[in-house]
């Protein structure tokens, strides 16, 4: 089964970042995703925002406590978590987050600052490298030559 969640989106308000007792650094981030949409009847542009909550774990919470503040634009990979907490009231609650898997800096939004000079653009859990083979050298295609002999005897066929 799959549980994925693809954002890319303008961060709301600067993070929340905490460090838990055992030292574990955690962030928390609103996300907005906007969508817009042409209604042909009213020659009218509707404009649509959603906003997530993301939640970000160790590596990913340094480097958003270092470098994303309000106005920036990240793209997220994730997965979808509801959690069931019960409020002051009694009463249970729900809510849906992103748990972040990978990060990636985009910048500010358009007519904002620059990304952060220094600032690596991309964040995963598990960053490696892996070499991609050297592609070998193109080889032309290789097609027999057509004998004499053979050219005449084409020229009997059917089609």
């Amino acid at each position: 089964m799959i549980n994925k969640v693809i954002l890319v989106g303008n961060v709301g308000a600067d993070p929340e970042v905490r460090t838990l007792e055992s030292g574990v650094k955690t962030a928390r981030v609103r996300l907005a995703t906007s969508e817009r949409y042409f209604n042909r009847d009213t020659q009218q542009t509707t404009e649509h925002t959603e906003w997530h909550t993301i939640t970000l774990w160790r590596n990913l919470a340094d480097v958003v406590d270092r470098f994303v503040r309000k106005g920036s634009q990240i793209y997220i990979e994730g997965r979808l978590r509801t959690r069931e907490w019960t409020d002051q009231a009694g009463n249970k609650r729900y809510s849906t987050e992103i748990q972040a898997d990978d990060m990636k800096l985009l910048g500010k939004r358009e007519g904002g600052a620059a990304p952060v000079e220094g600032a690596p653009q991309n964040y995963g859990a598990a960053q490696t490298y892996t070499p991609q083979p050297t592609p070998a050298a193109p080889v032309a295609p290789t097609q027999p030559a057509i004998q004499p002999a053979m050219e005449d005897s084409l020229d009997d066929l059917p089609f």
